[in-house]
């Protein structure tokens, strides 16, 4: 089993954890708003059968992503347990290549994030812009990434996914790795449409792969319904072989455990996409032994 998307840290690392309480999207989070060390995670993931994980950037102070990348291959060292790096850097630099060489010095980088989502409510923010996805720049940056084997992972809601979609053909050689099955939040017939339409377009895009994560972010719970749902849709639209699965914690550590957020993603998957939601999906596309 692997999971796809979880997070480390030490909360004197992390901004947003010190200091005044900020607003987050995921809602108050006093519980996690401290030390979340390697040690800890795999207390919570590996009674669930996890043999492999993959790290992705907790927005550390952006001058710091290759400290980051550094402090997560340390801890896997340290552990014993195999843990991949999704690292951070500035696809709007003029050139983002210097970036990317210094964490190719980090043998466990297999990809990066830069994250691009926008949305009309201000506490669910984080991007500049709505539509950084048709930067020219970035699009260069992404496209420079195939040079090292890497692959993108792409964060936007329903209204950004046209943009996303044509990033993704703009970069045919480059692997997108749709965080969070595309960040559904807006319930209503209207929004569940728009989000399953802007799906099936990143869908038509070969290069595109949608991780199963964070469904319980807009919910603030773990609910078996809505992950079914969610389950369902993307499976139908991408394949088994298109989807993996994460965990986000210790995000979703605010609302359940990690045994049940994983039996609630088992019971939603048919067992006949298992293997691959649960462990070749991430292999191929993280490179994984």
């Amino acid at each position: 089993m692997i999971d796809a998307h979880f997070h480390i840290w030490r909360q004197a690392d992390l901004p947003w954890l010190v200091g005044p309480m900020q607003p987050r999207i995921f809602g108050p989070y006093e519980p996690i708003r401290r030390d979340y060390p390697v040690s800890e995670y795999l207390a919570d993931a590996t009674a669930s059968g996890m043999t492999g994980a993959v790290y992705v950037q907790a927005n550390w102070p952006v001058d710091r992503f290759v400290e980051e990348a550094a402090f997560v291959a340390e801890a896997s060292e340290d552990s014993g347990f195999p843990i991949a790096i999704v690292a951070y850097a500035d696809m709007l630099a003029e050139d983002a290549r210097p970036q990317f060489d210094a964490l190719a010095r980090n043998g466990r980088v297999r990809g990066v994030r830069m994250q691009l989502h926008w949305h009309e409510n201000p506490l669910y923010r984080f991007a500049s812009g709505p539509d950084l996805a048709l930067n020219p720049t970035l699009q260069r940056n992404v496209g420079r990434l195939v040079d090292y084997g890497w692959s993108f992972d792409l964060q936007v809601f329903a209204g950004q996914m046209a943009g996303a979609a044509a990033l993704a053909e703009a970069c045919p050689g480059v692997t997108f790795v749709l965080q969070h099955a595309g960040m559904l939040e807006d319930l209503s017939p209207a929004g569940i449409a728009a989000w399953r339409a802007g799906m099936a377009e990143l869908a038509s895009r070969p290069n595109v792969v949608s991780k199963l994560s964070g469904l319980g972010t807009f919910l603030r719970r773990n609910d078996a319904d809505h992950v079914a749902m969610i389950a369902r849709e993307t499976l139908a639209l991408f394949g088994a072989e298109r989807c993996l699965f994460g965990s986000n914690f210790p995000i979703e550590k605010l609302w359940t455990s990690y045994a049940e957020l994983f039996a609630v993603h088992h019971g939603a998957i048919p067992p006949q996409d298992r293997d691959a939601v649960f462990s070749s999906t991430a292999k191929r596309v993280y490179r994984l032994a």
